[in-house]
């Protein structure tokens, strides 16, 4: 039987991508394309940026083949009623109409928007470190945190679609202020950007993630506590999550959990400072089982899964 193909959309604070998925969770790779965003971006930028990738996306469809549908992952806050989104990180977007965007350009079948930590969680769970996992968190450490969950087998968006967004969750012993309004917020402990600044802010001399991660391995005195700043983050924020809906596995992917294999020790060490509930002790948290392809399975799998979703 020739596969069925869902068309991935993936938008994020720094870049928007687009590929066709099949049933199988196999990402077309000659139909992938993506285009940058970013805070200075207008909001006919990103629209734009969005019509394009997706346009190129749909370009390289195999002939006598229809998708079956979109799947949309997008930076939170989002407002699933409408499918209208509002990156923290894209402020030219404020409650905009990307789903009505997107049904304009595909017309005539199922467009889904979920916060783009949900699309990782059901990434996660159908191909990646949650298989055969019911109580899970999926999480994202790049340019901002996220996350998503299932339980009892089945998604939990909330009524706006917003649950889950554990990057918003304030962290105990922080104070460092966030652009939600929030004062220790996880994202603005632990991005990759944020953790950055806080290292130059202790007097390292770098100034991207991949240049902190190299100094990490060097045994930079800043560098290491820099990182071990951000895994205690998480795993604080981790430990209050599975002490508040009993998860299973957190499984941690994004371009800066890759810093250094150390900050999941970090992140485990924190949630085992919790010696007395042993429930909240037996989370087990794992890299992500995906590579770099989760997000578009995920939103694909909007689609391709979608009686998980509610």
């Amino acid at each position: 039987m020739s596969p069925t193909y869902a068309l991935a959309v993936d938008l994020g604070g720094t870049k928007v991508e687009a590929a066709l998925v099949d049933d199988h969770g196999a990402v077309l790779e000659s139909s992938r394309h993506r285009s940058p965003t970013g805070p200075t971006a207008t909001s006919e930028q990103l629209a734009a940026a969005v019509v394009s990738v997706v346009g190129h996306a749909l370009e390289g469809l195999p002939t006598d083949t229809d998708i079956v549908g979109v799947g949309i992952g997008s930076a939170g806050p989002i407002a699933v009623a409408d499918g209208a989104v509002s990156p923290l990180n894209l402020p030219a977007w404020r409650g905009y109409p990307l789903r009505d965007l997107v049904e304009r350009l595909v017309p005539d079948v199922p467009v889904r928007v979920r916060l783009d930590g949900l699309c990782i969680t059901l990434a996660e769970h159908w191909l990646g470190a949650g298989q055969g996992t019911d109580s899970l968190m999926g999480m994202v450490v790049s340019t901002g945190v996220g996350g998503g969950l299932i339980l009892g087998g089945a998604t939990v968006s909330g009524p706006s679609g917003n649950a889950g967004h554990i990057g918003h969750i304030e962290v105990g012993g922080f104070d460092d202020r966030c652009a939600c309004g929030g004062i220790g917020c996880l994202e603005a402990v632990a991005s990759g950007p944020r953790t950055v600044a806080w290292a130059r802010g202790q007097g390292w001399a770098g100034s991207t993630g991949e240049e902190l991660s190299a100094s990490y391995a060097a045994g930079d005195a800043v560098a290491v506590a820099a990182v071990r700043r951000c895994g205690r983050a998480i795993g604080q924020a981790i430990a209050s999550a599975t002490n508040l809906v009993d998860l299973d596995v957190v499984a941690i992917g994004g371009g800066f959990s890759h810093v250094t294999p150390d900050l999941f020790d970090f992140v485990r060490e924190a949630v085992d400072e919790r010696t007395v509930f042993e429930f909240a002790r037996r989370v087990r948290v794992v890299p992500s089982g995906l590579s770099g392809d989760g997000p578009l399975i995920g939103a694909a799998a909007l689609i391709h899964r979608a009686t998980l979703i509610a």
